[in-house]
């Protein structure tokens, strides 16, 4: 069995050929990784950063990406706005999308973390502060965590996910990968 850490960066596909748009092919998987016969355990969406796993062993994949399986998924996220104790609170409770509520998620507030220089840069308004929160998960809707801080007031400017279980990206570079 084998099991790959990928440090995926924005702007990246997580999946190893571009079927969309032609004419302006959009960077994939392939660009970094020369391995056959893994897959992505999970998606991250193209403006999302950090860790990826991908395995060539399907029941593995499958409890990895399955929210069943309930396999915590770490996130740093950079929130536009000061969050407030109301709004961690609501986080940590579980709120109600449009595709139902949920699971009540492990939300603390942090101190900006030493990552790497995102490419582009995000955005900084001079008016509207911003704040870090870590937020740990164990399901894995389409968009998740940018949706649940949304719904509370606090709109994701920078989505890392840091960790998959106990997988994390500690030491890991930026389009960086190794065997797990």
């Amino acid at each position: 069995m084998t099991v790959i850490l990928f440090n995926k960066p924005f702007g990246v596909l997580s999946q190893f050929t571009d079927k969309g748009t032609e004419g302006s092919p959009r960077p994939t998987l392939s660009a970094y990784i020369d391995m056959p016969g893994v897959y992505p355990a999970g998606r991250l969406d193209r403006d999302s950063e950090g860790l990826m796993v991908l395995t060539d062993d399907g029941k593995l994949q499958a409890r990895i990406a399955s929210p069943k399986f309930k396999r915590p998924k770490t996130y740093l996220v950079q929130v536009e706005g000061d969050p407030g104790e109301d709004q961690i609170a609501a986080l940590k409770k579980g709120v109600t999308l449009k595709d139902g509520p949920t699971r009540p998620a492990k939300v603390r507030r942090i101190p900006p973390p030493e990552l790497w220089e995102r490419d582009p840069p995000v955005r900084y308004r001079k008016t509207v502060p911003d704040g870090w929160l870590e937020i740990a998960i164990t399901e894995g809707r389409n968009r998740q965590v940018r949706r649940m801080c949304a719904h509370v007031g606090l709109p994701c400017l920078r989505l890392v996910r840091w960790s998959v279980g106990d997988w994390t990206l500690d030491g890991l570079g930026l389009g960086e990968w190794r065997r797990a």
